[in-house]
This record gives structure tokens, sequence and C-alpha cells, in this order.
């Protein structure tokens, strides 16, 4: 049985490999998924196969609520909200791996107080198991407060504090408590130490909190991406806690793929790994004021309308969208798609130029371009369409700020300078879609609007592209 048991493992961690290959392109995307929920599922039923399962009562009830739970929220939850959801995944996982490393250092108390030392298939409380226990307990409690602070400020609950000096402060009293009570907890016997290990939870879980608090949201997405990785590493150290050899493989695919993608969002940004945990804010860096950024906007950018974008788009023989997060908010995919086909009839080439971090989380264009069915082939990166913007003739961007910014490349003073952007402004005419002239996440003002080229219509997405359409139809 316990090999059984193990194959089963290996079998789920094939499955998962080949399912995060799989959504690296959205045309396997779904298959992906679907094989990594199949090998989630032979994952569990190996681990319920496992002979110290007392009852199975509980564990179904768990399933079952759970179940219910997740199939409520996955119905429910717009793609708007897609990145609150997954930093609530993740804060989740973390808390899971608190709970069973808990119980399982009771457990195991309880089995060394008994005259036959401990019981039969748990794990020897030795260095290994110690240190095990340490990462999956304090790590997991990291996960758990520091992911829901991720959503409160996702949600526009949480703002970014005025000390963040003070938070820093507590950081770094956290770490060498940490890393001081750890070597003694280690050293001195773990089953007897029970007092400390709950002080340093209630570390961990201040530390959670005072990590992600001065962080500002255009770093949300990697942040969201670490904690993620953060669950997985602390999955990890409790598969060693247990003895559970799927818990292993499976917590170190989700770390290290979580910090492979946290790598590859900060290289997209422009932004060290360090300097997003420990730099603060962009919004708070740049400093610039509701009336400096109105300022700077003041008697520059050219207001049009629907029906002159319709004219622009009837003589147009190429067409980009660029869609950013107000595209998401006005739920505004579907009249994209329809504006395109549109274009399409009339032998417009149509394409979406795609930036990394486009939206709130990795990906989330894709998603949110695939309900409405939009062509997989028309889903360009942004490497690959940057040399296509020169010879666009209207590139028009649907609630996208920080990513079209050329201060990125022109500024050396922008906080976000040398962060790699979509290249619109050398598209022949731009049209930007945007509620107001209000900044983006790094808080400071966008040079695109402005640009001899641009041309702005103020308003929702869904609707003034609808506003366009039937300007199409007229013309």
């Amino acid at each position: 049985m316990h090999s059984f048991i193990n194959f089963a493992y290996l079998v789920a961690a094939v499955l998962f490999i080949y399912g995060i290959k799989g959504m690296t392109t959205p045309k396997t995307a779904v298959r992906g998924n679907q094989l990594s929920a199949v090998g989630m599922l032979i994952a569990v039923i190996a681990a319920l196969l496992e002979q110290n399962v007392v009852s199975y009562l509980y564990i179904i009830m768990g399933i079952l609520i759970g179940a219910a739970i997740g199939t409520f929220l996955a119905k429910k939850v717009q793609m708007t909200s897609m990145p609150e959801m997954v930093a609530a995944l993740n804060g989740f996982g973390g808390g899971a791996s608190l709970l069973v490393a808990s119980a399982n250092y009771l457990e195991m108390q309880k089995a060394a107080a008994l005259p036959m030392g401990a019981i039969m298939g748990m794990p020897e409380a030795n260095m290994q198991w110690a240190i095990a226990l340490i990462f999956s307990i304090l790590i997991g409690a990291i996960t758990l407060t520091g992911s829901f602070v991720a959503v409160g400020k996702l949600m526009g609950k949480l703002g970014d504090p005025s000390s963040i000096g003070m938070f820093k402060a507590i950081v770094k009293v956290c770490f060498v408590l940490l890393l001081a009570g750890s070597a003694y907890f280690v050293y001195d016997g773990p089953l007897e130490n029970t007092d400390l290990l709950i002080v340093m939870v209630v570390i961990c879980l201040l530390l959670g909190v005072a990590l992600v608090i001065p962080i500002g949201g255009a770093d949300m997405p990697v942040v969201i991406a670490l904690l993620n990785s953060y669950s997985g590493l602390a999955g990890s150290a409790t598969g060693f806690v247990l003895g559970n050899n799927g818990l292993i493989i499976t917590g170190s695919l989700v770390g290290a793929s979580g910090l492979i993608l946290t790598t590859i969002m900060c290289k997209a940004m422009n932004r060290s790994l360090t300097n997003v945990l420990f730099g603060g804010s962009m919004a708070a860096q740049a400093g610039v004021s509701k009336d400096e950024n109105d300022a700077f906007y003041e008697g520059k950018v050219k207001v049009t309308s629907a029906d002159e974008v319709a004219m622009l788009l009837d003589s147009a023989k190429k067409v980009v969208f660029v869609p950013g997060y107000g595209l998401a908010v006005a739920q505004a995919q579907h009249a994209t798609r329809e504006l395109a086909s549109m274009l399409q009839k009339h032998d417009i080439d149509v394409k979406y130029a795609i930036h990394p971090v486009a939206g709130r989380m990795p990906g989330h264009m894709n998603v949110l371009l695939a309900e409405a069915e939009v062509p997989y082939e028309q889903l360009v990166e942004m490497d690959v369409i940057n040399p296509e913007f020169a010879q666009t003739d209207v590139a028009i961007v649907l609630g996208a700020n920080d990513v079209t910014n050329p201060a990125a490349s022109k500024d050396p003073n922008s906080p976000i300078f040398g962060m790699p952007i979509l290249e619109v402004a050398n598209a022949k005419t731009v049209i930007v879609v945007k509620r107001g002239l209000s900044p983006g996440f790094a808080g400071i003002p966008n040079e695109l609007f402005i640009n001899d080229n641009s041309l702005m219509v103020h308003g929702d997405a869904k609707l003034v592209l609808q506003e366009i359409i039937g300007a199409m139809k007229d013309l």
C-alpha cells in the first residue's frame, strides 16, 4: 500500500507538471487546468488511503463544505475581483499549513508522553522534523495575514499608511526575534517549547501585516505571486512534517512556479524584489498631488467623440486594442470583441497588445478576452507587438495607464523609469478611452495622453465602445 500511494503521488506530480506547461498558452490553458485538477484528485485519494487516517467522517464533511464554498465563489466572483480571490486562496493555503502543522505538533507531544513513545507511522521528533515544523507554521502564518492584507488593499479598504518607516522597523524587529526564537526552539527540544512557538506564531501574524501594508497598489501583482510561492513553501514544509511525499512535491512545484512568476513580473516592471518588499509605494515615491496631476494635463488633452473615432477606424487598415484594468472594471470585453469583429469584416487587421502586468495580475487580460471568445492568435505579447505599432493606423487604449506611459523610457526621475511598456505612442493615431485623468497605480501622470497623435474619449469603456459601434453602423 505504501508503494502504491507513493506511485499515485508520482503520477499526480507528472500531471501537475504537464498542467502547468499547458497553462503557458491560452490555447492549451483549459486542458492544463483539467490535467492539474485530475492530478489533485489522485493526490487527495492517495492521501486518504494513508493508514493513520482515524476517521473519514470529518474529512468527507470538509470536502463537501469546501466544494460548496468553492463552487459558490467561483460562480459569483467577477473577473475584476479575480486577483482578490487568488490572494485569499493563498491565505487559505498558508492558514491550512499553519493549522495542520500545529495539529501534528500537539499529536507529537501526546505521543511523546505515552510510555511506548511515538505512535506507529508518525515521523520522529528529530531536528529535521523540528526545522520543517517551524518553517511550515511560521511561513504559513505570514502567508495567512499577508494575503488578507493584500485582499484589503486590492479592494481599496486599506490605503498606504503615512508611517511606512514604523512598519519597516516592525519588520526588522520581527525578523530578529524569529531567528533567535527558531534557533532556540530547534536546539532546546521543540516538544518542550509550546509557549515559545505560540509567541512566534503571533509575531509571524504581525509580520505578515507589516510586510504587505506599506507596499503600493502597483506592486500588488508581484506580492500576490510571492505569497503564492510562500503558500507552496509552507505546504512543502508541512509535507516534511507529516512525512507525506505528495505534499512535498506539490508544495515544491507551487513554491518554485510562484517564485519564477514573481521574478518575471519584477522584470516586467523593472523592479527588484527587495524594492517591492521594502521600497514602499511607487505612488508615495512619486509624490504627485492631485493639483500637480491636473496642472500637467491642463489645456493639453485633445478630446474627441465616438463619431470621430468611427471615421478614423473606417479609413484604417490596422488597429491594435490595448486593454487595461479600466476595460475589466467596465466589463467591456464583449463590446471590444464586437467592434473588432466589425472591423475585420471590412478587412481591417485587428490585434490585441497584452502587457505582462496589464490589469492586476498576470494573464488577467488574456482570461477576460477569452471570456468574450477573442481568437487566441490575436492576443500578442508586448515584445512581439511593440515593433508593429509604427505600422498601426489606430491604437485604442482601453483603461490602460502605467503600462503605456512613455516616461518609463524617457524620464530617469520617474518611479517607473526602465519599466518595459507597450510603445503605443509610436502608432499613427492613439485613441485613449478613460473615465478621467486620474493617475494609475504608480501615481504619476501619463505623457501619452498629451502627445500630438493622441485623442481622448472620456467615459466608461463599455459605453464608449457601444457608441463607436453605433457610429460605425451609421457610416
